[in-house]
Order: structure tokens, then C-alpha cells, then sequence
């Protein structure tokens, strides 16, 4: 939201936003500090992690940028401790120190908690310090240690989001601007740095901000990049420099040892590809889905020749349909990788589209909002969430104010709203519990906020609230108060316990759906 340029600020309205929920949160049951968590669940939520299949990554509740490298932003043995029949109550408490730009929080072991922030700086002006690391108790918020990777005021390096990851050794592998560090999980220390070639584009229009592990532990790096020269700041500077997009360089994808950092290999793709790639196994080969603003790509991660490839028969031109803008990051369902499209504002309502692995011929797509427009725009930022149990892929449209549950065939790939619910959000849905009780979890605007504040490009005015819903049905189960807005495109992050976390520019809160009590 804060990087959205003038240009793109005319096209918002200021009407308030139609059909938002009348349904107002509890007073809130402050916590007045610290709670601990559920004690009992802690032993079974680590169980049940080591069960879990995530190669390439620690094995945790929450060990990866958003669950796994399928970036399913799936959870299955994340606790809600909240009724799934009956009313429900949010008990709050905010950290105390100062984290600023938090986009991601991930855990090792239970009282563990590590954070990325500094990385979502304005398009103009001073920037914040960032991107940095910081290993931070999981009770009290308090910070154990803090690495600071970059500070563009001195460097003039552009800063957009990094990722957070956490290795099987327990060490946490970061990527930003043209550099790839390795800092010791325990003390914060950095062990290895790589500077990173940054392909045709040049290096101040270049930002390593995705990485995402392959089954066989290799580091999956690509970059974003900006027109050059530019000066604009943050993740959508691809998108506002002058000439946008089309003046843009191609990325450069790059797989790297995680243990030497030697880079084994490195391969271009033809347009800039903005967001998150995807990295699954496919007839025995280990695939890497990018979709760029135009075209969705796929290339081959080889071990044994230790050599990237580009598969030049899957290379899908009509994902988008007329108007609308570029896909989210990929998921994988079964035999289909499936995008969330309108990741820029559009005139063009958004729609949910799956594209068969083996026939990429096949391909369905799903408006799970209709076509029609009320507010006059469309934008859905977060990338679709997939449950691979329920077969069910959830969808959220920022402007066109909803949040979706869709029911997918895998056999033919035809897709069903199996529910909508009234929810302006640029923040990811996450999938928690096992598929009997699952919980989908997000955050929402409060009723009568404007698109114009929506999308307002510094010092939000509006507020967000965390919901928890019944996944089968789109039910609200638990909704917190109502917060200063969550960080852009993160999640409601699951921790050991029960305990939840709401990212947002100056910290985080912690949050604990819990049965109302009777008085």
C-alpha cells in the first residue's frame, strides 16, 4: 500500500466500501502483558511438525516464509484454541519493543521467534534501517539479538522485501539487494555472505528478494528489477519507475549450495518476474513455477547435472484475461499450479486461474467475486492460499472488498465459490488445524473505510482487525479488535500454543482466540 504511485492513487474512489461486514469485534480482553500458551499443545505441535514432509527446511510449525515451498501458506498443525460452534473471545498484548516493517515471523523451537523487517521502506524520503533479522522471545517480545543487513540512506542500494527461511541445521539463509548472508540461529552472526550477479539487469535495478529451498536443499534465488535509473524505493519500484514494467530487465534465477554457497548455476527469464516462484516435484523432477507480468514460465532444478533448464513447452501466454494484471506467486494442487491474478490494481475484476502440469493446454479459471465491479477496481495482492487436504484453494480481493473459498475438482480443474464474505485485505490467508476443525485466518478493514485510504501511500489512517473463519463454510469464528493495518501482503502468523501474530509497522501484536467465558 505505501508504494502505489500518484498515478495509479487517481484511479481510487473515496466511496465507503459496500457490504462490509455489520459484525463488530468484543471489547478488547486485554491480556495486560504476557500470556503463556496452551502447555499441553506444545509437545503435540512439535510432534506432529516432525511428522510433516518440508525438505530443505527446519522442521517446525513454522519454519518457512509461508509454510513450505509449495508457498501453500498451509498449517496443519497450528493450534486454534477458540470453539469452532461456539462464541469466542481475542485476548491481545502488543510487544514492546520497537520492530519496525515486520513482513514475516517464523519459529524453530517452541519460545523461539525470528523476524524480518526494515524492508518495506517509502517509495521516497529517509528510509528505515532494513532489511534485519532479529531473534526475539516468543513471550514477551522481548529482542535477543538484531542484524542489520542494510541501511540504503548510506548505501543507495534498493531495499524491498526480503524473505525469511530457516534451514534444517537451524540457520537462516537471507537474500536482499545483491546479496545472499547466512546468519548463525543462535547468536545472530553472519557466517557466510555472497554477493550475487545480477543477470542482464543492472545492479541498482536489481533485488534478490525471493529464495525459496528445493526438496533437495539447494537455494532457489531470483531477483526482481527495476528500470534504471530510479530512485524510487520499496517492492512496487518495478512497477513506478519511469517506463514501469516494460522498461524492466528480465530476472535471473540462481541455484546455490547451502552449505558452501557456491552458485551451481543460473538462468534468465525473459520478462521480470515480480513475485514469489514456486518450487515443487513433477514427474520426478524438481519444477520451479514463475509467472511474470505476462507469461508463466516453468524451469527444471537438475541435482546430479547441478543445472538449471527452462521447459520451453510450458510457457502459458493466456493466463491473464484481457485487463487484468499480473498473477501472485504460484501454489501447487495436486496436478495444478494455481495464481491468484490482479496483483496490481485492475479495471478487470480478478479471478482464480489453475494450469495443468503435464497438459498446460488445460487451462480454468474461476471469478469467485463475478465480473461486475462496484467500487470501480479490483486488487488482490495476496496470493491465492491452497489446502491440499480439503481441496480447496481461498482467494481475497483488496478493492473489490471480499474473501472467497473455493472448492477444487482435481481431476478436471474446475473450480466453485463455495463461499464469499465482505473483507478488504492485503494480507495473505493462512491455514491452521487439521481438516475436520480447519481455520482460515487473515485480516479485514473495518466497515466504512474508503479505497482511497486503502491505498493511501504513508501513515495509514484506516484500521484492520484479525478474523479467524470455519474454512468449510466462511463462518466467523473469532475477530480481534481493531488494530492499526497489518503489514503489506504477510499473514496472520501461527505460533506454538495457540498464539497468533499480527504484523505491523512498528511491531507486532500477539493474539489468543480463546471460548468466551461466562461472567
Amino acid at each position: 500500500m505505501k508504494f502505489l504511485s500518484a498515478l495509479l492513487l487517481a484511479t481510487l474512489l473515496t466511496a465507503p466500501l459496500p457490504g462490509m461486514a455489520k459484525d463488530s469485534p468484543p471489547p478488547a480482553p486485554d491480556a495486560n502483558g504476557p500470556f503463556p500458551v496452551d502447555l499441553a499443545r506444545i509437545q503435540q505441535e512439535w510432534d506432529c511438525a516432525q511428522q510433516r514432509e518440508t525438505p530443505g527446511y527446519f522442521k517446525s510449525l513454522n519454519g518457512a516464509e509461508v509454510a513450505d515451498a509449495t508457498r501453500s501458506q498451509f498449517y496443519p498443525c497450528a493450534s486454534f484454541l477458540g470453539s469452532m460452534k461456539g462464541d469466542n473471545q481475542v485476548f491481545m498484548w502488543r510487544s514492546p519493543e520497537d520492530y519496525q516493517g515486520v513482513l514475516f515471523i517464523n519459529n524453530r523451537y517452541p519460545g523461539e521467534l525470528y523476524l524480518t523487517g526494515g524492508n518495506l521502506p517509502p517509495a521516497k524520503g529517509p528510509m528505515p534501517v532494513g532489511p534485519w533479522v532479529a531473534k526475539v522471545d516468543a513471550t514477551t517480545g522481548k529482542e535477543i539479538w538484531r542484524t542489520i543487513l542494510e541501511n540504503g540512506n548510506v548505501s543507495g542500494a534498493w531495499v524491498g522485501a526480503a524473505n525469511l527461511n530457516i534451514l534444517p541445521d537451524g540457520n537462516i539463509p537471507v537474500a536482499f539487494g545483491n546479496h545472499l548472508v547466512k546468519l548463525d540461529g543462535e547468536t545472530g552472526r553472519i557466517l557466510q555472505h555472497l554477493s550475487l550477479p545480477s543477470g542482464v539487469a543492472p545492479t541498482e535495478g536489481s533485488n534478490f528478494k525471493h529464495l525459496t529451498i528445493a526438496p533437495d536443499g539447494t537455494l532457489i534465488i531470483k531477483n526482481q528489477t527495476r528500470a534504471t535509473p530510479c530512485q524510487i524505493q520499496g517492492t512496487l519500484a518495478a512497477f513506478m519507475c519511469p517506463g514501469g514494467i516494460a522498461a524492466a530487465p528480465g530476472s535471473t534465477i540462481l541455484a546455490v549450495n547451502p552449505d558452501t554457497f557456491e552458485i551451481y548455476d543460473q538462468i534468465g527469464v525473459p520478462e521480470n518476474a515480480v513475485v514469489p516462484h514456486t518450487i515443487t516435484q513433477h514427474d520426478g523432477r524438481i519444477a520451479i513455477y514463475a509467472p511474470s507480468v505476462a507469461k508463466a514460465y516453468r524451469f527444471y532444478w537438475d541435482p546430479e547435472s547441478r543445472r538449471l533448464s527452462q521447459d520451453t513447452d510450458w510457457v502459458i501466454d493466456t493466463y491473464l484475461d484481457p485487463g487484468q494484471t499480473t498473477g501472485d506467486a504460484p501454489g501447487i494442487l495436486g496436478d495444478w499450479v494455481v495464481l491468484q491474478v490482479n496483483g496490481l490494481p485492475s479495471k478487470v475484476a480478478s479471478a482464480i486461474v489453475a494450469i495443468h502440469q503435464s497438459d498446460p493446454t488445460r487451462i480454468t479459471r474461476l471469478y469467485p467475486f463475478g465480473t461486475d465491479l462496484p467500487t470501480g477496481q479490483s486488487w488482490a495482492p495476496p496470493k491465492a492460499a491452497i489446502d491440499p487436504e480439503l481441496s480447496m484453494v481461498f482467494s481475497a480481493d483488496q478493492n473489490m472488498m471480499q474473501i472467497a473459498g473455493i472448492t477444487f475438482d482435481q481431476n478436471s480443474g474446475a473450480m466453485t465459490t463455495a463461499w464469499t464474505r465482505d473483507g478488504a485485505t492485503t494480507a495473505l490467508q493462512a491455514l491452521y488445524g487439521p481438516a475436520d476443525a480447519r481455520v482460515l485466518g487473515t485480516a479485514r478493514a473495518e466497515p466504512g473505510t474508503t479505497l482511497e485510504a486503502l491505498n493511501q501511500t504513508s501513515a495509514p489512517s484506516y484500521r484492520q482487525q484479525a478474523i479467524w473463519l470455519d474454512a468449510r463454510t466462511g463462518d466467523l469464528l473469532a475477530q480481534s479488535p481493531f488494530f492499526e493495518p497489518m503489514s503489506f501482503n504477510t499473514l496472520l502468523s501461527p505460533g506454538y500454543g495457540g498464539r497468533f501474530y499480527y504484523m505491523w509497522d512498528k511491531g507486532f501484536i500477539v493474539l489468543q482466540p480463546l471460548p468466551l467465558q461466562a461472567n
